[in-house]
């Protein structure tokens, strides 16, 4: 069920550079919310820019109603939006998209997160450590102060490697390199650039383990209408295209064609 929603913005607090975590009020949006999806949302108030942002559904509090949204600034719309203050209205449409299909309880899971690819993986962890199921996140970035909410992982109580490119942190080079020596994975999620996503895809199909990936791509309408966010995905005999916004974001890792 998607809704049109004025919701009340509680905070909007800038992490780096150039990321922002905002948190605004909406019971209606937190009891429908699944991990995996997005909202549509409007960054200003007038027509320039015109069309809304897509943006992935990064945390939920059903008992106080509150949502989350981590983003990168990369354009006009989102700098908009990184100016918003505390008790302004938020213009969103959602929850949209299909979204990640939850493991079993006793499945072993890894997360594996690269830069602002935590963004929709994190509402995942809530989900999973309320319901007990064991999971590890890998979490990689070009520098240290590009991972983000480490922090709010712990505090989760979930088990955490840390990966930079330039060795500021954690692990020196790409975090799937860590995931090459992880034992006893049953099933895997993934969200970031889209080579390390690639790599996942490749160790996970070598080791037949399940993995889900949430792909990213432009949006126009965000319900599937306009066609402007299509990927190629394998088909008996043949590949085809399908909506990122209506038929993903999140797709399993083996229909991708990675190689488009």
């Amino acid at each position: 069920m998607s809704l049109l929603i004025n919701a009340t913005i509680l905070s909007n607090n800038q992490l780096n550079n150039n990321h922002y975590l905002m948190k605004f009020n909406s019971g209606q949006l937190a009891a429908v919310a699944k991990p995996g999806q997005f909202l549509h949302v409007k960054c200003g108030g007038t027509t320039d820019p015109l069309l809304r942002r897509p943006i992935s559904i990064h945390s939920v509090n059903k008992d106080d109603g509150v949502v989350g949204l981590l983003y990168r600034v990369a354009g006009k719309g989102t700098k908009l939006l990184s100016q918003k203050k505390p008790g302004e209205i938020l213009d969103v449409m959602g929850p949209l998209g299909n979204g990640f299909t939850m493991p079993n309880t006793a499945e072993k899971v890894a997360v594996v997160g690269g830069g602002i690819g935590i963004a929709p993986l994190y509402y995942l962890l809530q989900k999973m450590t309320a319901e007990n199921i064991t999971c590890k996140a890998y979490l990689g970035a070009r520098t240290a102060a590009e991972l983000l909410v480490v922090e709010n992982i712990k505090k989760l109580g979930i088990d955490i490697q840390l990966a930079s490119d330039d060795g500021s942190t954690g692990f020196h080079g790409p975090v799937t390199e860590l995931l090459k020596d992880a034992p006893n994975i049953d099933r895997l999620y993934t969200c970031g650039p889209l080579p390390m996503m690639k790599a996942v895809a490749q160790l996970a199909g070598e080791r037949g383990i399940p993995t889900q990936v949430s792909l990213e791509e432009r949006m126009g309408c965000g319900v599937g209408a306009c066609l402007a966010c299509t990927c190629r995905v394998k088909t008996a005999g043949d590949n085809q295209y399908k909506r990122v916004c209506a038929d993903g974001p999140v797709f399993n890792a083996g229909e991708v064609v990675w190689d488009d």
